[in-house]
């Protein structure tokens, strides 16, 4: 494929409508943050060991081994774990890579999960400081100007694909089924795609040159929807988001591959949020 056949700008014939639609997703997508048991709700990020230990904001004491996530409670502690009530010893089980169990005590929510290998407790409680105190996340005014069209390109077979993550020493991998290739203000950019949360859709890791001056220095990331039966993609560089990360410590996000680093300012989408300082 030639640079001459990647599609370019969108034209969006109704800039009222367009802003609308983008003012009523960036609200959604910031109450799904802030929910009662969001990732802002998150109080702590506690790597699990052999040997048992306390956790903060949580009942019990807490290991892993090769049965998987084990949990200890003292006389009187109660966990409800798929509904049920749980006392005394609780075995979790093996947790798989990116999944994760909710238990329930009190107003709170224990997650159980495995991040990079390690498995995890985070517990959530809705009157953290960061979530009562959230006021939404600043981004650039929605433009049809980042809105642009471009070409998935499939490998000939699944790439994994090693990246870093927001915890040092951290490793993730991923399948990477392949690319889109776009262009931008005269130029040909590509990015590395993995799987989105629905099938044949893609989600996209970036960095640009605003990275660190006004959006989030690690990464922000953009879903696309499953490519047209020509390859066709659309991307609404508008809609791109900040993962949990850009506001809290207590995430292990992934980064950007190395090639997602675009020579480019996207100007669009959102900035760095207020909980990690100014924005311009």
């Amino acid at each position: 494929m030639s640079v001459h056949d990647i599609p370019g700008t969108v034209d969006v014939r109704d800039p009222a409508v367009f802003a609308a639609e983008w003012e009523e997703w960036h609200r959604d997508k910031d109450a799904r943050l802030a929910s009662e048991h969001g990732f802002l709700a998150v109080t702590g990020l506690h790597w699990l060991s052999a040997e048992p230990r306390r956790v903060p904001g949580a009942p019990g004491s807490w290991s892993t081994g090769p049965d998987g996530v084990l949990v200890e409670l003292d006389e009187g502690e109660e966990l409800l774990v798929d509904g049920a009530p749980v006392r005394g010893r609780h075995l979790f089980g093996i947790i798989p890579e990116r999944g994760g169990v909710d238990a329930v005590w009190g107003d709170t929510v224990i997650e159980v999960a495995k991040r990079g290998g390690h498995d995890v407790v985070r517990p959530r409680h809705p009157d953290h400081p960061l979530r009562t105190g959230f006021t939404g996340t600043p981004a650039y005014a929605p433009d049809p100007r980042w809105v642009v069209t471009g070409r998935y390109e499939a490998f000939d077979a699944p790439r994994p694909t090693t990246v870093g993550a927001s915890v040092e020493g951290l490793r993730h991998v991923y399948d990477a089924p392949g690319r889109v290739v776009f262009r931008l203000d005269g130029r040909e950019l590509r990015l590395t795609a993995f799987n989105g949360s629905a099938p044949g859709t893609l989600t996209v890791l970036f960095t640009d040159e605003t990275s660190g001056v006004t959006t989030y220095a690690a990464n922000r990331h953009l879903a696309v929807a499953a490519p047209g039966p020509d390859g066709t993609v659309v991307l609404d560089f508008n809609r791109a988001t900040n993962l949990p990360c850009a506001y809290t410590d207590f995430a292990t996000c992934p980064l950007p591959p190395a090639e997602n680093r675009l020579p480019v300012a996207i100007e669009a989408g959102e900035k760095i949020p207020h909980e990690r300082g100014p924005v311009s």
